[in-house]
Protein backbone atom coordinates (compact mmCIF):
# COMPACT_ATOMS: atom_id res chain seq x y z
CA UNK A 1 0.00 0.00 0.00
CA UNK A 2 2.58 2.41 1.38
CA UNK A 3 4.37 1.52 -2.59
CA UNK A 4 0.84 2.47 -3.89
CA UNK A 5 1.13 6.09 -2.17
CA UNK A 6 5.29 6.72 -3.33
CA UNK A 7 3.98 5.88 -7.04
CA UNK A 8 0.87 8.10 -6.98
CA UNK A 9 3.10 11.23 -5.00
CA UNK A 10 5.73 10.47 -7.54
CA UNK A 11 3.26 10.78 -10.90
CA UNK A 12 1.12 14.06 -9.12
CA UNK A 13 4.60 15.66 -8.51
CA UNK A 14 5.73 14.70 -11.84
CA UNK A 15 2.18 16.59 -12.91
CA UNK A 16 2.70 19.33 -11.03
CA UNK A 17 6.02 20.10 -11.92
CA UNK A 18 5.05 19.41 -15.92
CA UNK A 19 2.34 21.81 -15.37
CA UNK A 20 4.17 24.41 -13.75
CA UNK A 21 7.15 24.22 -16.64
CA UNK A 22 4.57 24.48 -19.16
CA UNK A 23 3.19 27.76 -17.77
CA UNK A 24 7.02 29.05 -17.38
CA UNK A 25 7.30 28.28 -21.27
CA UNK A 26 4.01 30.12 -22.09
CA UNK A 27 4.95 33.32 -20.45
CA UNK A 28 8.64 33.15 -21.48
CA UNK A 29 7.16 32.37 -25.49
CA UNK A 30 4.33 35.27 -24.65
CA UNK A 31 7.22 37.74 -23.95
CA UNK A 32 9.18 36.38 -26.46
CA UNK A 33 6.59 36.90 -28.73
CA UNK A 34 5.77 40.69 -27.75
CA UNK A 35 9.29 41.19 -28.52
CA UNK A 36 9.90 39.79 -31.94
CA UNK A 37 6.85 42.43 -33.25
CA UNK A 38 8.50 45.29 -34.09
CA UNK A 39 5.96 47.65 -34.99
CA UNK A 40 7.11 50.96 -36.98
CA UNK A 41 5.54 54.36 -35.75
CA UNK A 42 3.82 53.94 -39.66
CA UNK A 43 2.37 50.40 -39.05
CA UNK A 44 1.50 52.07 -35.82
CA UNK A 45 -0.83 55.26 -37.45
CA UNK A 46 -2.44 53.34 -40.54
CA UNK A 47 -3.53 50.29 -38.57
CA UNK A 48 -4.68 52.32 -35.34
CA UNK A 49 -2.65 50.26 -33.17
CA UNK A 50 -2.74 52.12 -29.79
CA UNK A 51 -0.14 50.14 -27.70
CA UNK A 52 2.78 48.53 -29.03
CA UNK A 53 3.02 46.84 -25.46
CA UNK A 54 -0.91 45.28 -25.87
CA UNK A 55 -1.49 43.43 -28.72
CA UNK A 56 -5.22 41.58 -29.33
CA UNK A 57 -5.27 39.08 -31.62
CA UNK A 58 -6.82 40.96 -34.72
CA UNK A 59 -3.93 43.37 -34.14
CA UNK A 60 -1.47 40.35 -34.56
CA UNK A 61 -2.88 39.19 -37.62
CA UNK A 62 -3.11 42.74 -38.83
CA UNK A 63 0.43 43.14 -38.22
CA UNK A 64 0.83 39.85 -41.02
CA UNK A 65 -0.27 41.61 -43.85
CA UNK A 66 2.01 42.57 -46.26
CA UNK A 67 2.95 46.32 -45.86
CA UNK A 68 2.37 46.99 -49.66
CA UNK A 69 -1.01 45.39 -49.83
CA UNK A 70 -3.13 47.75 -52.00
CA UNK A 71 -6.71 48.07 -52.86
CA UNK A 72 -5.89 47.00 -56.15
CA UNK A 73 -7.59 43.88 -56.02
CA UNK A 74 -11.12 44.94 -54.57
CA UNK A 75 -13.77 45.46 -56.45
CA UNK A 76 -18.01 45.70 -56.18
CA UNK A 77 -20.41 43.78 -58.61
CA UNK A 78 -23.19 44.75 -59.88
CA UNK A 79 -26.37 43.18 -61.44
CA UNK A 80 -27.63 40.74 -62.44
CA UNK A 81 -29.43 42.02 -65.46
CA UNK A 82 -31.51 40.46 -67.71
CA UNK A 83 -29.97 39.21 -71.74
CA UNK A 84 -31.81 39.72 -74.70
CA UNK A 85 -32.70 37.44 -77.45
CA UNK A 86 -32.64 33.56 -76.80
CA UNK A 87 -31.22 33.59 -73.44
CA UNK A 88 -34.04 35.93 -72.08
CA UNK A 89 -35.86 34.29 -69.27
CA UNK A 90 -38.10 31.46 -70.83
CA UNK A 91 -40.75 29.55 -69.03
CA UNK A 92 -40.14 26.13 -68.13
CA UNK A 93 -36.72 26.29 -69.54
CA UNK A 94 -33.49 25.89 -67.54
CA UNK A 95 -30.20 27.47 -69.04
CA UNK A 96 -27.03 27.98 -66.34
CA UNK A 97 -23.44 28.01 -65.09
CA UNK A 98 -21.97 30.00 -68.41
CA UNK A 99 -19.02 29.09 -69.85
CA UNK A 100 -16.65 32.02 -70.27
CA UNK A 101 -16.77 33.82 -73.37
CA UNK A 102 -14.71 33.37 -75.92
CA UNK A 103 -14.61 35.63 -79.36
CA UNK A 104 -14.82 34.10 -82.83
CA UNK A 105 -15.59 35.57 -86.23
CA UNK A 106 -16.65 39.16 -84.66
CA UNK A 107 -18.98 37.14 -82.19
CA UNK A 108 -18.83 36.46 -78.60
CA UNK A 109 -19.72 32.63 -78.40
CA UNK A 110 -21.01 30.88 -74.81
CA UNK A 111 -22.03 27.22 -73.96
CA UNK A 112 -24.13 26.77 -71.08
CA UNK A 113 -26.25 24.03 -69.23
CA UNK A 114 -29.98 23.73 -70.84
CA UNK A 115 -32.80 21.11 -69.22
CA UNK A 116 -36.87 21.56 -69.34
CA UNK A 117 -39.42 20.83 -66.88
CA UNK A 118 -39.80 20.51 -63.29
CA UNK A 119 -37.41 19.51 -60.74
CA UNK A 120 -39.00 16.92 -58.43
CA UNK A 121 -35.85 16.15 -55.86
CA UNK A 122 -35.15 12.76 -54.35
CA UNK A 123 -38.84 11.80 -53.29
CA UNK A 124 -40.44 11.29 -56.58
CA UNK A 125 -39.40 8.66 -59.71
CA UNK A 126 -35.96 9.26 -59.71
CA UNK A 127 -35.42 7.37 -62.92
CA UNK A 128 -37.84 9.46 -65.09
CA UNK A 129 -37.94 12.66 -63.67
CA UNK A 130 -35.35 15.45 -62.75
CA UNK A 131 -33.79 15.68 -59.02
CA UNK A 132 -31.96 18.56 -59.86
CA UNK A 133 -32.36 22.09 -61.94
CA UNK A 134 -28.78 20.96 -63.67
CA UNK A 135 -30.40 17.26 -64.07
CA UNK A 136 -31.25 15.66 -67.61
CA UNK A 137 -29.02 18.23 -69.37
CA UNK A 138 -27.14 18.52 -72.56
CA UNK A 139 -24.55 21.31 -73.45
CA UNK A 140 -26.11 24.13 -75.74
CA UNK A 141 -24.08 27.50 -76.94
CA UNK A 142 -25.41 30.52 -78.12
CA UNK A 143 -23.82 33.62 -79.90
CA UNK A 144 -23.58 37.57 -79.93
CA UNK A 145 -22.28 40.73 -81.47
CA UNK A 146 -22.71 42.61 -78.07
CA UNK A 147 -22.63 40.64 -75.62
CA UNK A 148 -26.63 41.53 -74.64
CA UNK A 149 -28.75 40.26 -76.87
CA UNK A 150 -27.90 36.36 -77.67
CA UNK A 151 -29.05 33.31 -80.36
CA UNK A 152 -29.14 30.21 -78.94
CA UNK A 153 -27.15 27.87 -81.87
CA UNK A 154 -27.70 24.64 -80.89
CA UNK A 155 -26.73 21.77 -78.79
CA UNK A 156 -23.27 21.07 -78.96
CA UNK A 157 -22.42 17.93 -76.40
CA UNK A 158 -25.23 15.80 -75.72
CA UNK A 159 -25.98 13.24 -72.88
CA UNK A 160 -24.20 9.74 -74.01
CA UNK A 161 -26.48 6.47 -74.89
CA UNK A 162 -27.49 4.45 -72.04
CA UNK A 163 -24.87 2.80 -69.96
CA UNK A 164 -22.39 5.53 -70.75
CA UNK A 165 -20.66 7.26 -67.52
CA UNK A 166 -22.30 10.52 -69.14
CA UNK A 167 -26.03 8.87 -69.90
CA UNK A 168 -27.98 10.71 -67.19
CA UNK A 169 -26.46 14.42 -67.71
CA UNK A 170 -23.48 16.54 -69.04
CA UNK A 171 -23.66 20.10 -67.35
CA UNK A 172 -21.46 22.63 -66.08
CA UNK A 173 -19.29 23.61 -68.60
CA UNK A 174 -15.82 25.56 -69.48
CA UNK A 175 -14.13 26.47 -72.59
CA UNK A 176 -10.84 26.46 -74.04
CA UNK A 177 -9.17 27.60 -77.01
CA UNK A 178 -5.41 26.34 -77.66
CA UNK A 179 -3.67 26.07 -80.81
CA UNK A 180 -6.43 26.01 -83.28
CA UNK A 181 -8.67 23.56 -81.57
CA UNK A 182 -11.50 24.04 -79.11
CA UNK A 183 -11.92 22.01 -75.54
CA UNK A 184 -15.27 21.91 -73.87
CA UNK A 185 -14.55 20.22 -70.30
CA UNK A 186 -17.56 19.79 -68.37
CA UNK A 187 -19.57 17.50 -65.06
CA UNK A 188 -20.90 14.23 -65.75
CA UNK A 189 -23.81 11.88 -64.26
CA UNK A 190 -24.23 8.40 -65.01
CA UNK A 191 -27.79 7.30 -63.87
CA UNK A 192 -29.42 6.51 -61.83
CA UNK A 193 -29.32 9.91 -60.15
CA UNK A 194 -29.26 9.06 -56.32
CA UNK A 195 -28.03 10.81 -53.22
CA UNK A 196 -24.51 9.35 -53.37
CA UNK A 197 -23.91 9.34 -57.12
CA UNK A 198 -20.48 9.98 -58.18
CA UNK A 199 -20.05 13.02 -59.95
CA UNK A 200 -17.05 13.02 -63.11
CA UNK A 201 -15.36 14.87 -65.70
CA UNK A 202 -15.94 14.50 -69.22
CA UNK A 203 -13.99 16.29 -72.30
CA UNK A 204 -14.79 16.96 -75.73
CA UNK A 205 -12.96 18.75 -78.76
CA UNK A 206 -13.36 20.33 -81.96
CA UNK A 207 -11.89 22.23 -84.78
CA UNK A 208 -14.89 24.88 -84.53
CA UNK A 209 -16.82 26.34 -82.18
CA UNK A 210 -19.74 25.29 -84.01
CA UNK A 211 -18.23 21.96 -83.83
CA UNK A 212 -18.71 19.05 -84.60
CA UNK A 213 -17.75 17.60 -81.38
CA UNK A 214 -15.91 14.62 -80.38
CA UNK A 215 -16.35 13.10 -76.78
CA UNK A 216 -13.45 11.34 -74.70
CA UNK A 217 -14.77 7.76 -74.46
CA UNK A 218 -14.13 7.85 -70.69
CA UNK A 219 -14.20 10.58 -67.74
CA UNK A 220 -11.18 12.44 -67.79
CA UNK A 221 -11.27 13.10 -63.88
CA UNK A 222 -13.15 11.17 -61.03
CA UNK A 223 -13.50 11.37 -57.53
CA UNK A 224 -10.87 9.63 -54.99
CA UNK A 225 -11.97 6.27 -54.36
CA UNK A 226 -10.74 6.08 -50.60
CA UNK A 227 -13.98 7.06 -48.75
CA UNK A 228 -16.24 4.25 -47.19
CA UNK A 229 -19.91 4.61 -46.73
CA UNK A 230 -21.65 3.24 -43.94
CA UNK A 231 -24.95 0.58 -44.80
CA UNK A 232 -26.74 0.90 -47.93
CA UNK A 233 -28.86 3.71 -47.29
CA UNK A 234 -29.09 6.73 -49.58
CA UNK A 235 -27.45 9.69 -47.38
CA UNK A 236 -24.16 11.33 -48.25
CA UNK A 237 -23.96 12.09 -44.45
CA UNK A 238 -23.33 8.67 -43.68
CA UNK A 239 -19.78 7.41 -43.94
CA UNK A 240 -16.88 5.25 -41.79
CA UNK A 241 -14.48 6.88 -43.97
CA UNK A 242 -14.54 10.60 -45.20
CA UNK A 243 -11.66 9.79 -48.07
CA UNK A 244 -9.73 12.87 -49.99
CA UNK A 245 -11.48 16.37 -50.02
CA UNK A 246 -12.68 15.07 -53.46
CA UNK A 247 -14.11 11.80 -52.49
CA UNK A 248 -17.58 12.09 -53.37
CA UNK A 249 -17.87 14.63 -56.43
CA UNK A 250 -15.21 16.80 -58.85
CA UNK A 251 -17.38 19.93 -60.01
CA UNK A 252 -16.82 22.78 -62.08
CA UNK A 253 -13.92 22.11 -64.10
CA UNK A 254 -11.86 24.87 -66.22
CA UNK A 255 -8.53 24.16 -68.30
CA UNK A 256 -5.85 26.50 -68.57
CA UNK A 257 -2.92 26.52 -70.20
CA UNK A 258 0.08 27.44 -67.74
CA UNK A 259 3.87 26.79 -67.78
CA UNK A 260 3.64 24.83 -70.64
CA UNK A 261 1.17 22.25 -69.02
CA UNK A 262 -2.38 21.88 -68.79
CA UNK A 263 -4.33 22.59 -65.16
CA UNK A 264 -7.46 21.23 -64.62
CA UNK A 265 -9.09 23.16 -61.61
CA UNK A 266 -12.22 21.40 -60.33
CA UNK A 267 -14.18 21.63 -56.75
CA UNK A 268 -14.21 19.00 -54.50
CA UNK A 269 -17.22 17.63 -52.52
CA UNK A 270 -15.97 15.07 -49.68
CA UNK A 271 -18.26 11.92 -48.68
CA UNK A 272 -20.17 13.01 -45.41
CA UNK A 273 -19.64 16.97 -46.62
CA UNK A 274 -19.92 18.76 -42.93
CA UNK A 275 -20.88 22.02 -42.07
CA UNK A 276 -17.98 23.92 -40.71
CA UNK A 277 -16.96 27.54 -39.19
CA UNK A 278 -17.71 28.81 -42.61
CA UNK A 279 -20.45 27.35 -43.93
CA UNK A 280 -19.98 24.04 -46.44
CA UNK A 281 -16.73 21.59 -46.33
CA UNK A 282 -16.51 23.01 -50.15
CA UNK A 283 -12.45 22.79 -51.64
CA UNK A 284 -10.57 23.30 -54.59
CA UNK A 285 -8.35 20.92 -56.63
CA UNK A 286 -6.23 21.03 -59.41
CA UNK A 287 -4.98 18.06 -61.62
CA UNK A 288 -2.31 18.57 -64.61
CA UNK A 289 -1.24 16.84 -67.71
CA UNK A 290 0.85 17.67 -70.63
CA UNK A 291 -1.66 17.45 -73.31
CA UNK A 292 -5.41 19.06 -73.27
CA UNK A 293 -6.91 15.62 -73.88
CA UNK A 294 -4.81 14.25 -70.05
CA UNK A 295 -4.34 12.17 -68.86
CA UNK A 296 -4.40 14.61 -65.31
CA UNK A 297 -3.09 14.18 -62.74
CA UNK A 298 -4.11 15.45 -59.52
CA UNK A 299 -1.62 17.63 -57.52
CA UNK A 300 -0.32 15.86 -54.72
CA UNK A 301 -0.84 19.58 -52.75
CA UNK A 302 -4.57 18.93 -53.39
CA UNK A 303 -6.99 20.54 -51.60
CA UNK A 304 -5.12 24.13 -52.96
CA UNK A 305 -8.13 26.07 -51.10
CA UNK A 306 -9.89 25.55 -48.29
CA UNK A 307 -13.05 27.34 -49.22
CA UNK A 308 -15.43 27.97 -52.77
CA UNK A 309 -17.72 26.93 -54.71
CA UNK A 310 -17.48 27.59 -58.18
CA UNK A 311 -14.27 27.98 -60.38
CA UNK A 312 -13.32 31.01 -61.90
CA UNK A 313 -9.87 31.47 -62.71
CA UNK A 314 -7.53 33.92 -64.66
CA UNK A 315 -3.92 34.31 -65.64
CA UNK A 316 -2.71 37.15 -63.97
CA UNK A 317 1.29 38.43 -63.84
CA UNK A 318 2.89 35.17 -64.11
CA UNK A 319 0.57 33.28 -61.65
CA UNK A 320 -2.84 32.44 -61.57
CA UNK A 321 -6.33 34.54 -59.47
CA UNK A 322 -9.11 32.33 -58.06
CA UNK A 323 -12.72 34.26 -57.50
CA UNK A 324 -13.54 32.12 -54.29
CA UNK A 325 -17.30 32.25 -53.66
CA UNK A 326 -20.41 30.69 -50.81
CA UNK A 327 -18.57 28.62 -49.17
CA UNK A 328 -15.76 27.97 -46.61
CA UNK A 329 -14.08 30.34 -44.29
CA UNK A 330 -12.21 32.71 -46.65
CA UNK A 331 -15.17 32.64 -49.46
CA UNK A 332 -16.01 35.84 -50.75
CA UNK A 333 -12.32 36.83 -51.31
CA UNK A 334 -10.14 37.39 -54.55
CA UNK A 335 -6.70 34.89 -54.29
CA UNK A 336 -3.55 35.11 -56.38
CA UNK A 337 -0.66 32.28 -56.63
CA UNK A 338 2.93 33.15 -58.01
CA UNK A 339 2.18 28.87 -59.02
CA UNK A 340 -0.98 27.85 -59.38
CA UNK A 341 -0.98 26.04 -56.50
CA UNK A 342 -0.14 28.54 -53.37
CA UNK A 343 -2.91 30.75 -52.89
CA UNK A 344 -2.92 33.55 -51.05
CA UNK A 345 -6.04 36.47 -50.20
CA UNK A 346 -5.71 39.53 -52.45
CA UNK A 347 -9.08 41.08 -50.97
CA UNK A 348 -11.99 40.42 -49.10
CA UNK A 349 -15.33 41.45 -51.52
CA UNK A 350 -19.37 41.21 -51.23
CA UNK A 351 -21.80 40.68 -53.59
CA UNK A 352 -20.18 38.63 -56.18
CA UNK A 353 -21.93 37.08 -58.94
CA UNK A 354 -22.26 33.27 -58.90
CA UNK A 355 -21.21 30.29 -61.32
CA UNK A 356 -19.39 33.47 -63.25
CA UNK A 357 -18.19 33.20 -67.14
CA UNK A 358 -15.96 35.09 -67.85
CA UNK A 359 -15.00 37.33 -70.80
CA UNK A 360 -11.81 35.88 -72.07
CA UNK A 361 -11.30 38.21 -74.86
CA UNK A 362 -10.56 41.01 -72.13
CA UNK A 363 -7.28 42.00 -71.16
CA UNK A 364 -6.40 39.91 -68.30
CA UNK A 365 -2.80 41.99 -67.53
CA UNK A 366 -4.07 45.11 -67.93
CA UNK A 367 -4.89 44.94 -64.21
CA UNK A 368 -5.60 42.33 -61.59
CA UNK A 369 -9.34 42.57 -61.94
CA UNK A 370 -10.02 43.76 -65.11
CA UNK A 371 -11.52 40.43 -66.74
CA UNK A 372 -14.36 40.61 -64.10
CA UNK A 373 -15.55 43.85 -65.63
CA UNK A 374 -18.25 42.03 -67.05
CA UNK A 375 -19.62 38.67 -68.09
CA UNK A 376 -22.02 36.40 -67.29
CA UNK A 377 -23.50 34.34 -64.77
CA UNK A 378 -27.23 32.68 -64.21
CA UNK A 379 -30.07 33.48 -61.71
CA UNK A 380 -32.60 30.96 -59.99
CA UNK A 381 -36.19 32.76 -61.52
CA UNK A 382 -37.38 30.19 -59.45
CA UNK A 383 -36.22 26.27 -58.97
CA UNK A 384 -37.91 24.91 -62.07
CA UNK A 385 -36.85 28.44 -63.94
CA UNK A 386 -33.34 29.57 -64.64
CA UNK A 387 -32.11 31.85 -67.12
CA UNK A 388 -28.13 33.57 -67.98
CA UNK A 389 -27.54 36.91 -66.81
CA UNK A 390 -25.08 39.54 -66.96
CA UNK A 391 -23.19 41.45 -64.60
CA UNK A 392 -20.71 44.07 -63.99
CA UNK A 393 -18.08 45.03 -61.40
CA UNK A 394 -15.92 48.16 -60.96
CA UNK A 395 -12.71 48.58 -58.85
CA UNK A 396 -13.69 50.89 -55.61
CA UNK A 397 -10.34 53.07 -54.58
CA UNK A 398 -12.21 55.43 -52.10
CA UNK A 399 -15.75 56.41 -49.68
CA UNK A 400 -16.92 59.40 -49.65
CA UNK A 401 -20.04 60.48 -47.88
CA UNK A 402 -23.33 61.31 -50.19
CA UNK A 403 -23.13 65.31 -52.00
CA UNK A 404 -19.04 65.22 -51.29
CA UNK A 405 -17.12 65.85 -54.73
Amino acid sequence: MKNRFKILNAVVLVVILTACTDSIATKSNEKMAKKSIEISDQQMDKLGITNREYLSAASKRALQWPTNLGNEWFIEFSGPQSLKGDLAHEPGVVRRDPSAMIKENGKYYVWYSKSIGKTQGFGGDIENEKVFPWDRCDIWYATSEDGITWKEEGMAVPRGEKGAYDDRSVFTVEIMKWEGKYYLCYQTVKSPYNVRVKNQVGLAWADSPNGPWTKSKEPILSPADNGVWKGEEQNRFMVEKKGDFDSHKVHDPCILPYKGKFYLYYKGEQMGEEITFGGRQIRHGVAIADNPKGPYVKSPYNPISNSGHEICVWPYNGGIASLITTDGPEKNTIQWSPDGINFEIMSSIKGASHAIGLNRTADNEKEPTEILRWGLTHMYNNYDEQSIMRFTSKRRTTHKAKGVK
